[in-house]
């Protein structure tokens, strides 16, 4: 999933970011409230980790033009300061979760789960579809009782379409999410990895489970 982190501080942006990479999320990062706020307004993202003490907009008049715009990202408050007063305002105006500095990035990480499955309208975490198993803390992956190894950017790209069966995606919707850059028309870098991720996944099991819309993109198979 694309997560925005918006953090002035390199050290803690940096160890925020490095750690929710490491757990298969696409990360972009920006230092104020201004650039975080303008950038949520015009990219797609899954979620937001967003600092309350920023230079420009502070986190929560980031939040709370957010909100005023409609926009219903999930927010994961960041903060050096417990105050009750502050909390309580965060949730006040649409936070949906609060975690004060120092932090674990484990914690951030299974937080921002939690969001996501929420969001998504998920209880579990995890995604089960016919007989494909995929446990989205361990990252393991089943089908029919069988262990199938993928890479993190092919499990990257299996949550994203499993997490809403049956839409379709386009290869610029796959790879802004997936790769968290602006799509190139001239890259095949969707078509390859939707092929690994069929041989690994489909090839020799029924039914498929990755469908090809031609000249749209792709979807996972709607659930029954």
């Amino acid at each position: 999933m694309r997560i925005l982190v918006v953090e002035d501080q390199p050290k803690i942006a940096g160890f925020v970011k490095k750690g929710l990479e490491e757990h298969g999320f696409v990360v972009d990062v920006c230092k104020d409230g201004d650039s975080g706020f303008e950038m949520a307004c015009e990219e797609p993202f899954d979620a937001i980790v967003l600092d309350i003490m920023l230079p420009g907009r502070d986190g929560l008049s980031v939040l709370r033009g957010l909100r005023e715009r409609g926009n219903g990202v999930p927010v994961m408050l960041l903060t050096a300061r417990s105050e009750l007063n502050e909390r309580v305002e965060g949730f006040h105006i649409g936070a949906d979760d609060y975690l004060t500095k120092p932090f674990y990035v484990e914690e951030l990480v299974v937080r921002l789960q939690s969001l996501l499955r929420r969001a998504s309208g998920q209880t579990s975490s995890v995604l089960h579809e016919a007989d494909l198993k995929v446990d989205l803390m361990t990252r393991e992956v089943e089908r029919a009782g069988q262990s199938i190894t993928l890479t993190q950017r092919e499990f990257a790209l299996l949550e994203y379409l499993m997490r809403s069966p049956g839409r379709v995606f386009t290869r610029t919707q796959i790879y802004t999410h997936v790769w968290g850059m602006h799509f190139d028309p001239g890259t095949n870098l969707v078509d390859v990895c939707i092929r690994r991720l069929r041989n690994k996944i489909d090839k020799g099991f029924d039914p498929p489970l990755i469908e090809t819309l031609r000249g749209v993109g792709y979807r996972f198979r709607a659930k029954a």
